[in-house]
């Protein structure tokens, strides 16, 4: 468990947001990230959508039924999240892992 983890509690929606900024420079998929987190793509879904409305994730459609996702690095929100999580981590450098 990580010091996120230890502060938030091991959400569905915690393990997502981890899993996105772990991630950070890519966009993935909700089975993607459902594989990698061993959530549901279901709750998957359910737990990304208030991150897609607060602007902290960016969906992007491919074709009609494909959709992608990935952290929203120009949201001043998701430049706070990232640098509380480097900051919790002990890392100085919130751009990368």
């Amino acid at each position: 468990m990580d010091t996120l983890e230890e502060i938030f509690g091991k959400t569905a929606q915690m393990t997502v947001l981890k899993n996105l900024i772990l991630h950070r420079n890519e966009s993935t998929y909700l089975s993607g990230i459902a594989e990698e987190t061993g959530l549901s793509h279901s709750s998957v879904a359910r737990v990304i959508s208030p991150l897609i409305k607060s602007g902290i994730v960016i969906e992007k459609p491919l074709g009609k039924q494909i959709r992608t996702f990935r952290l929203n690095l120009e949201s001043e929100k998701t430049k706070l999240i990232l640098d509380f999580y480097s900051r919790l981590n002990g890392t100085e450098n919130s751009n990368g892992p």
